[in-house]
């Protein structure tokens, strides 16, 4: 249902939506999930001896905690005529504002999961407006980071260093979030009564593709044995990558209390092995891709004036064609994901002048199981140097208050 979303959160899923409720809004939201994933070694199959030592089979993967501010607000009284105009703002920091600079980019003898990379600070802001009787346009620009530093040093062969200099920079990267509803009974019909086009909707959505990107300029000097201009290391490499994203849905009131959803998406995760191909941590995983469909359901049923509660399911495709990925050994797993939630409305709350909205939910993610095989390009080991079966579950669960104005 995140296509059909009436609340701030549109604004990343499809902002034409923010039009559907004309109040305003003012969301706080907390995020937290748990990762469950395993990696078990199968031996070597190449009869050498184990490569690697674990720590039991668990995946060493750190919790994820993201805070959310959302705000959305009617901005129609800037414009002249009747075109309704709505602007939405969403700002999401990592562990309470801790690790807001957080990245992490390698190889990884034991292997690691390839997906699970966050976006500790990002910002989401735009816009629906209407533009004809049933037909909203919106459009929003996701924001992240992109860090460059460059140090130059001069140092003796135990380490100390002289004649230091430091520069850190980071720039935001802008990517467009556009989307188009259309509800067909307005359409068609105005006023009047169509049938089984009047509770028909479907909606459109480009997301652009984001990332975080770090680079590393290094120039290092050692009187004696590197002289100047010295040693210069170049290194630029990318985290949690999200592709682009086409999605499609269509919504169906089946009643005033009851609706449901389908939609697709198409992630283009073909485009990450040109990224990777300029990673210079990465590039020799020499990782293949391929483009891969999402189908989801979900629907809404609200009980009465004071709660509602929703579900959907998906199933989602590794994108990850590659078994084999030297150095860097990504894991990837198809899963199928459940999501249950419900809504609790206080009309008339203590203090506040406006409804309040308290919104609850739980996601969990089945990693189904998977083969893969460890390389390296490291001297003297027998690849592959060992053979794992990796799987997995993700238990996710958020909440919000919502104060509508």
């Amino acid at each position: 249902m995140s296509l059909f979303n009436t609340q701030a959160s549109a604004l990343y899923y499809n902002p034409a939506y923010l039009t559907q409720d004309p109040r305003g809004e003012l969301t706080l939201g907390l995020l937290h999930a748990e990762h469950d994933l395993s990696v078990v070694g199968n031996g070597n199959p190449s009869g050498g001896g184990a490569a690697v030592i674990r720590d039991g089979d668990k995946a060493n993967v750190a919790d994820a905690q993201q805070q959310i501010i959302a705000l959305k607000t009617d901005l129609s009284d800037m414009l002249k005529g009747d075109y309704p105009l709505y602007f939405g703002i969403i700002a999401g920091v990592e562990k309470f504002g801790e690790e807001m600079m957080a990245f992490n980019s390698g190889v990884a003898l034991e292997g690691q999961f390839m997906r699970y990379g966050r976006q500790p600070l990002f910002l989401n802001l735009g816009g629906g407006l209407e533009v004809a009787n049933g037909i909203t346009t919106g459009a929003s620009a996701h924001v992240s980071l992109s860090s460059e530093a460059t140090l130059i040093a001069s140092s003796d062969l135990s380490g100390t260093t002289q004649y230091e200099e430091l520069t850190v920079t980071a720039k935001p990267v802008i990517r467009p979030v556009l989307s188009m509803n259309l509800e067909w009974g307005k359409i068609f019909c105005s006023k009047e009564d169509c049938g089984i086009w009047a509770g028909l909707e479907t909606a459109f959505v480009f997301r652009g593709h984001t990332e975080a990107r770090t680079a590393v300029e290094s120039n290092l000097t050692i009187p004696g044995t590197v002289v100047d201009p010295g040693i210069t290391v170049l290194i630029g490499t990318i985290d949690s990558y999200q592709p682009d994203i086409l999605s499609a849905g269509i919504l169906y009131h089946f009643s005033d209390n009851f609706r449901a959803a389908i939609s697709v998406e198409q992630q283009n995760w073909q485009d990450l092995e040109e990224v990777l191909g300029s990673d210079t941590v990465k590039n020799q995983a020499n990782a293949t891709f391929k483009d891969v469909l999402v189908p989801r359901i979900g629907a809404e049923w609200t009980v009465n004036e004071h709660m509602i509660l929703f579900g959907g399911v998906a199933y989602q495709e590794s994108p990850l064609e590659s078994l084999q990925t030297p150095d860097v050994n990504y894991f990837d797993n198809d899963r199928l994901i459940v999501g249950v939630g419900s809504s609790l409305i206080i009309k008339n709350p203590p203090i506040l002048a406006y409804p309040m909205r308290l919104d609850f939910g739980y996601q969990y993610q089945q990693l189904q199981e998977r083969d893969f095989e460890l390389i390296t390009t490291r001297p003297g080991v027998s690849n592959p140097y060992e053979s794992v079966n990796t799987d997995g579950d993700v238990h996710v669960f958020s909440g919000s208050l919502t104060v509508k104005f």
